[in-house]
């Protein structure tokens, strides 16, 4: 509306410009070439961010669940529990699932592909990113065990399981890279069982965290009673990522094979810390051991999981 415009006729032109913006929104980049209204670039940014924007309490409910139709269904419900729209609920719904339909068919790292295809702010590019590849793993988030964690908890699980473990991790140029889960890591971990099923290997695993231990920490009598219990616990996850039904129960695996007993023996965060350290550097100096380099890239990964999991 020009010069002259009555307060009303100019509400009317900006509830048209926002419908016409809605209608863009979708799509990022045709808002940026769009010839029809100027909007400064910076309030483009900020309609986009704010249109890509989500609540963690709605994402925490659907993270990991498939971006289908039948989940779709299920909105009003998670309206009801959440208290958000169920417009809202929609919205936020449909902007998980075009990301994720958009960077499936897309080659090169998956951060990137949604900051450069969506337009979208550093972090919110990167809690996207855990959100599709969530999805695409089928992580359960949603056991009660697993309910003290956040959706940031996860995420950034997600990121390190994205920049580790993922076919992108080893060669940045590859088919589905940072969606998919490296199939041959995933191989080679089971070579790790020896760590449990060499019966010497165990013992001088076990002998050689308990030396660097002792004395460090207030809990190092449950830690050398229970050593053999946790490593069983890290090594069979490993062995059995290769599985797609594993994959799904990874956050489950973790909390009760390492967290749970750790926390009933009352491990402060600084005690898993070091712990997890020695567990992982004293596997080097194994006499029999040679798989360094796997080991490093799963429990750099593992670690990282579980000191972020590990609060009340």
């Amino acid at each position: 509306p020009g010069p002259g415009a009555t307060v009303s006729d100019k509400r009317e032109g900006g509830y048209r410009t926002f419908q016409m913006c809605e209608r863009l929104l979708p799509h990022p980049a045709k808002l940026a070439n769009q010839l029809l209204f100027q909007i400064p670039p910076d309030r483009q940014a900020m309609l986009i961010e704010r249109y890509y924007a989500f609540d963690d309490s709605f994402v925490r409910e659907v993270l990991g669940k498939k971006l289908s139709k039948g989940t779709k269904k299920d909105l009003d419900d998670v309206s009801i529990k959440t208290g958000i729209t169920l417009k809202s609920c929609r919205r936020q719904f449909d902007n998980f699932k075009r990301v994720f339909k958009v960077v499936e068919e897309l080659k090169g790292p998956l951060v990137e592909n949604i900051r450069q295809h969506f337009l979208l702010p550093d972090q919110l590019a990167r809690d996207y990113a855990a959100i599709v590849f969530f999805a695409n793993n089928r992580f359960e988030t949603g056991k009660k065990k697993l309910l003290y964690l956040t959706f940031q908890d996860f995420a950034f699980c997600g990121g390190q399981l994205i920049n580790n473990w993922t076919v992108g991790a080893v060669d940045n140029m590859m088919e589905d890279m940072d969606v998919d889960l490296d199939k041959e890591f995933l191989q080679d971990l089971k070579d790790l069982k020896i760590l449990i099923t060499d019966k010497d290997l165990l013992d001088q695993h076990k002998s050689l965290v308990c030396t660097a231990l002792r004395g460090k920490t207030n809990v190092f009598n449950e830690m050398e009673a229970n050593f053999k219990n946790l490593s069983r616990g890290l090594v069979n996850i490993a062995a059995k990522l290769i599985n797609a039904k594993d994959v799904r129960d990874f956050f489950i695996d973790l909390v009760e094979k390492f967290i749970e007993p750790c926390r009933s023996d009352k491990w402060t965060s600084i005690d898993v810390n070091l712990y997890l350290t020695h567990y992982t550097n004293s596997a080097h100096i194994l006499d029999t051991f040679k798989y360094h380099a796997v080991w490093t890239r799963y429990m750099g990964v593992i670690k990282s999981c579980i000191l972020r999991m590990y609060h009340d």
